[in-house]
């Protein structure tokens, strides 16, 4: 059994911590006044009582952790928080609880990065394992992705009530985190949000569970992952520039780490190549030329 380390502990309750904000509502109904008494300000009242409870967690992880673990926790807390307001969201009988939905799949991506890190590969942990730096196209893609539902949602809500449409793309999400941190789990020190240029002394091919089924089953879950977000939204043309976008970043990303795949382990990854394809469509790797 795996033993988690600290930064994992303290990613794990910080996010859990924040996620509690899910509770708060459903904390607040039960002081809840008589339907005459009901109004604008009861609302605003839940509101309220989300803040203070963020307010006072950000307040505990100052006072009482130290640099690093603050660190930590500053960013699982947020993402923890992000997770309870999305599942708030997705226990509503409106449109919005896909956009809840939403929320929740990719704010427990990101946590789920940090957390898997540091049970597979401590070595290599930092703060980038949150997948919280990326590049201005990853942002620019999910403010695409909530504009369009948003809009969508505004002049088309018919477009959005598709319920079986939304039930398959977060079948479909699920389906491509769990075979993602699978993976990682899976190979362990040798896997890397990173391409290696070097080939460290603990770093060896990975042909077992997942990988004799796949070469790349963590860029599969992924590009699932992210595709699946944008039909569970009901997005049309997100849907297709998601898996248009994907579908070209895990073509050049899988060329260009099989070039030093084939460096690392030679004849072994070469066979290993031909006999396991990718499992991405018509992506096939990087093919060496005689």
């Amino acid at each position: 059994m795996a033993v988690i380390p600290m930064e994992g502990r303290v990613s794990l309750r910080w996010f859990c911590q924040g996620a509690g904000t899910f509770l708060l509502p459903f904390a607040v109904d039960l002081l809840k006044p008589t339907e005459s008494e009901v109004n604008s300000l009861y609302i605003e009242y839940k509101l309220m009582c989300i803040l203070l409870y963020v307010a006072v967690n950000y307040v505990l992880i100052f006072v009482t952790l130290k640099r690093n673990a603050q660190q930590i926790a500053v960013r699982a807390c947020m993402l923890g928080v992000v997770f309870g307001l999305g599942l708030i969201l997705g226990t509503q009988s409106t449109i919005l609880r896909i956009f809840g939905w939403y929320w929740c799949l990719l704010s427990f991506f990101h946590f789920s990065e940090y957390f898997s890190t540091s049970i597979y590969n401590l070595d290599s942990l930092t703060l980038e394992s949150f997948l919280l730096s990326q590049s201005t196209a990853y942002y620019a893609a999910a403010f695409a992705s909530c504009s369009e539902f948003i809009i969508e949602m505004y002049f088309f809500p018919g477009l959005k009530t598709y319920w079986f449409v939304s039930y398959f793309g977060l079948l479909l999400s699920m389906v491509g985190e769990v075979m993602r941190k699978a993976a990682m789990l899976t190979a362990g020190k040798s896997f890397n949000h990173y391409i290696q240029f070097e080939k460290a002394s603990d770093h060896h091919l990975v042909t077992h569970g997942l990988y004799s089924w796949s070469r790349h089953p963590a860029y599969v879950g992924w590009f699932y992952w992210s595709v699946g977000t944008q039909i569970m939204l009901c997005n049309p043309l997100c849907t297709i520039g998601f898996a248009y976008t994907s579908w070209k970043f895990f073509k050049e990303r899988i060329e260009d780490e099989e070039i030093t795949l084939l460096n690392f382990f030679g004849e072994e990854y070469l066979d290993y190549q031909k006999a396991v394809p990718t499992r991405l469509p018509f992506i096939q790797g990087y093919k060496l030329q005689y």
